[in-house]
């Protein structure tokens, strides 16, 4: 398809594709996963707007936003563009496996909030932070989050982010889903894996889930995560009554 002027997509990550040299053995790890697998066999189109991945621990949601966000040229461990912060590596191979179309003109500024290697970042800021930072080792760890949300989550960039809900209270949270509208209200595009039936309820997004059959569209009323809290929720000792019979 050709486009035209308006029609041409300008949002900063079209698609994700396989390189065609890429040397990952499909039978190990990452490429072993179902969705790494459907990814590098078959690519994966980003629309406008925020994207969520959701599954269980071990589906490859996390493996995939890390690898993107490296193919983006950002840190694996967080940061902007520009952040060079890192401390030990622990990143699988699939992020120089892959390729990103860019849109057309579209900015190449970023940022990855990875909810497990943040600590780290906020001693790296200490060297590197600017004047209106605010001390982020200072606050608790949802104020620290929702203070990165806050200066840094701007623009029309691409906004990377691994379960950002590990440190955030229900309140929080929808704190969070409020700077993602604005985030998109302002031409930004958001990646996010997350456990959150929250979360991945916010309007207009689009949901991925993963697991054995590797990736697949859902709604969020099909979703496993949502049936699995309903039914908590309801009655969650008919859950836990088997962890006592154990």
């Amino acid at each position: 398809m050709s486009f035209r002027g308006a029609d041409v997509p300008r949002h900063p990550v079209r698609r994700v594709e396989p390189r065609a040299d890429h040397d990952l053995a499909p039978d190990h790890y990452p490429a072993a996963i179902p969705a790494v697998a459907q990814l590098l066999a078959d690519g994966l189109d980003l629309e406008p707007g925020v994207t969520f991945l959701v599954g269980e621990n071990g589906s490859g949601k996390s493996t995939l936003v890390e690898a993107v966000a490296l193919a983006f040229g950002l840190s694996p461990e967080g940061g902007s563009t520009h952040s060079r912060h890192s401390t030990r590596a622990t990143e699988s191979a699939l992020g120089d496996a892959l390729q990103l179309v860019r849109g057309a003109g579209s900015t190449k500024w970023g940022f990855f909030l990875r909810a497990e290697t943040m600590h780290g970042w906020y001693s790296y800021m200490e060297d590197h932070a600017s004047a209106d930072d605010p001390v982020f080792h200072e606050l608790s760890h949802g104020e620290s989050f929702l203070a990165v949300l806050e200066s840094r989550f701007t623009g029309k960039g691409f906004f990377c982010l691994d379960e950002p809900e590990a440190a955030l209270s229900f309140s929080s949270t929808l704190g969070l889903i409020a700077t993602l509208q604005r985030v998109v209200a302002r031409g930004g595009q958001v990646l996010c894996a997350t456990h959150s039936p929250v979360l991945a309820a916010m309007p207009g997004a689009r949901i991925l889930e993963a697991g054995p059959w590797g990736l697949r569209e859902a709604a969020w009323d099909d979703l496993d995560l949502v049936d699995h809290w309903r039914r908590y929720l309801t009655e969650p000792w008919s859950y836990l009554r088997h962890l006592e019979d154990g």
